[in-house]
């Protein structure tokens, strides 16, 4: 019962952590946009959060040798990072379009404050049953 409960909690702040983690990359992208040659990056926040959730990865490769390398992180809440496609391009090789990398870094922002927001929540309602309010 305790398990089916925390399970939406689990989904939730592993969502939490990728939004975070995304709000990162955007906010580096947007940072850089004057940087000559900097490549703006994102990932798949439906993806990565498949993936976290157990789900079957596109990009997962077997290690058939303790000397291979492994791809992307170790920590499974990692996303595994990709290069954004280049709509203007600029003339000293920068490829961050700031209209798009604004237009996410609101729209994750927004995605981000409604997933706290349904944690408080879901909290609260536990903790009133708990309580028996």
């Amino acid at each position: 019962m305790l398990k089916q409960m925390t399970a939406r909690m689990d989904f939730h702040a592993n969502a939490l952590l990728l939004r975070a983690q995304r709000q990162q990359v955007l906010a580096s992208n947007i940072a850089n946009a004057d940087t000559p040659g900097y490549v703006a990056r994102d990932f798949d926040f439906a993806q990565a959060l498949k993936s976290v959730q157990g789900g079957a990865s596109v990009s997962t490769v077997a290690l058939t040798d303790a000397r291979h390398l492994r791809l992307g992180s170790a920590d499974p809440r990692q996303a595994e990072m990709a290069y954004t496609v280049q709509t203007q391009p600029a003339q000293d090789g920068n490829s961050v379009d700031l209209d798009r990398e604004r237009a996410n870094f609101v729209d994750n922002s927004i995605r981000y404050e409604s997933t706290l927001r349904f944690i408080n929540g879901h909290v609260k309602t536990m903790l009133s049953a708990i309580t028996g309010q």
